[in-house]
């Protein structure tokens, strides 16, 4: 996969782009319907919420989840194949941005007026992981692997 920075950027920038395209269209379009309304909130949405998902994937999130799962394999002494790892670290960066994406979500649709905000982001959050588990692991992240491989290879 990626050797280098720039090759980083491209590989998180496929993804990133997917994934904050489909659960844009799939938080709008739940929140408001399919109309031509959603479309344009979901475009006028998409480069913002992109760059916030690319900051937080290269600085927050790919970091602590890269270390969280090479120290759990050191700790327990496996010996994953590098498919196992990549599916590892797929998880990890999966709960960690759909955490604090779901937040921002949240903060650029307005805070709700009741004190319901943790209610809010419990069901938001779980609506977002259940979505975007097998949206990363079934779709985006082989394309993205797929697309990644014919650029560079």
């Amino acid at each position: 996969m990626p050797k280098n920075f720039k090759e980083e950027l491209v590989f998180t920038g496929l993804i990133a782009g997917m994934m904050v395209f489909v659960m844009t269209m799939y938080n709008v379009f739940k929140a408001d319907g399919i109309n031509t309304e959603s479309w344009l909130n979901v475009a006028k949405g998409f480069p913002f919420a992109l760059l916030v998902a690319v900051l937080l994937d290269l600085i927050i999130v790919g970091p602590v989840a890269k270390k969280i799962v090479f120290s759990y394999i050191k700790k327990n002494n496996l010996q994953p194949s590098p498919a196992q790892i990549g599916i590892f670290i797929s998880v990890a960066m999966i709960l960690g941005m759909v955490t604090f994406m779901s937040l921002f979500g949240i903060l650029m649709e307005g805070l709700p007026e009741t004190n319901g905000l943790l209610m809010l982001y419990g069901k938001t959050w779980l609506l977002n992981i259940l979505f975007a588990l097998p949206l990363q692991l079934l779709l985006v992240g082989p394309s993205s692997r797929f697309i990644f491989a014919k650029i560079y290879n």
